[in-house]
């Protein structure tokens, strides 16, 4: 029979595992609190997109940076976007940021973009904060979402989802605004 140090110390060292978690080395389990984590809230966010095509002769806001092969209409461009986020429709709006990353056409069959972009805010308690979104964005439903995977600032550890709306297009300067409603869980 086990003496009772035995028991014991075979107990202390299963709890210990138990509470510290499994080491691999290189990583390891953290409590959160210890990173200044605490309950996450759920904040909606509505915000106007102007996608500003260099074909509209204005201060571009999308220039493509890669052209598709030419056997193809749409398929394989790439975009680099630094576009204005607005509380309303019209550019003149109030400015509460800007939408920086890039869009890509990533289907043969139709117009859908691969989206990858930082909304980054410049106004209020969020500024300097952003949200990060990356996700396939079919242009011509009427609603598409996209998740959100994180952020920086306030939105450290965040998720989510975006869910845009085409509220303009102009099919000759290929100038858009976007309605996006964003609802993320953060800290």
């Amino acid at each position: 029979m086990a003496s009772q140090s035995t028991i014991f110390f075979l107990i202390l060292s299963l709890s210990t595992v138990l509470v510290i978690g499994e080491d691999h080395g290189f990583g390891r389990s953290l409590d959160r609190k210890l990173l200044g984590l605490k309950k996450e809230k759920l904040s909606h966010f509505q915000f106007y997109w102007h996608d500003i095509v260099t074909l509209s002769g204005r201060n571009p806001t999308s220039v493509r940076v890669v052209r598709p092969p030419q056997n193809t209409s749409t398929f394989g461009f790439v975009s680099m976007i630094d576009n204005p986020l607005t509380l309303g429709p019209k550019v003149s709006s109030e400015l509460v940021g800007r939408a920086q990353g890039f869009y890509a056409s990533a289907s043969q069959q139709e117009l859908s973009l691969l989206m990858v972009m930082n909304f980054a805010f410049i106004e209020g308690k969020y500024n300097s904060s952003t949200i990060t979104v990356l996700g396939r964005n079919s242009v011509f439903n009427s609603m598409r979402e996209m998740p959100v995977i994180g952020g920086s600032g306030l939105f450290r550890f965040s998720r989510g989802y975006a869910q845009a709306r085409t509220h303009t297009s102009d099919p000759k300067t290929r100038d858009a605004i976007v309605e996006y409603n964003v609802y993320v869980l953060h800290y």
